[in-house]
């Protein structure tokens, strides 16, 4: 069995929306298990209870380009996450797949969020 070690404690993306892009986010993760847990006036963040790994922040300047993959506990939550993230306006990237060219097991989706995030929910089927 392989043991992966945390190598990133948390990750922020900075959106033009705040109100569009939190009800993406909840909408979007929740398949995963991930929920809001905390809001402040210019942000949300969004995780597990008492991890909130993965917040977003209002900016004029929103970030784009950029990649969050999220973990999944199964294929059956990277298609549940796809059809959420779909629902709520995220736009095809990449339908749920197995992807061998990153290793065997790997099957995961991808959406762009509404600010042209590349987002993903992943699978490490070993």
């Amino acid at each position: 069995m392989v043991v992966r070690r945390l190598v990133v404690d948390h990750v922020g993306l900075l959106v033009r929306d705040l109100e569009a892009s939190k009800r993406f986010y909840t909408a979007a993760l929740a398949p995963l298990g991930f929920v809001l847990l905390k809001e402040t006036d210019d942000g949300a963040g969004f995780g597990v209870a008492g991890a909130d790994d993965f917040w977003i922040n209002v900016s004029e300047t929103p970030s784009t380009g950029a990649h969050v993959a999220f973990v999944a506990e199964s294929r059956e939550a990277v298609a549940a996450w796809y059809a959420a993230a779909r629902a709520a306006g995220g736009r095809d990237k990449s339908a749920p797949a197995l992807r061998p060219e990153y290793h065997a097991g790997y099957y995961a989706a991808f959406v762009w969020d509404p600010d042209g995030n590349n987002v993903e929910a992943v699978f490490h089927d070993r």
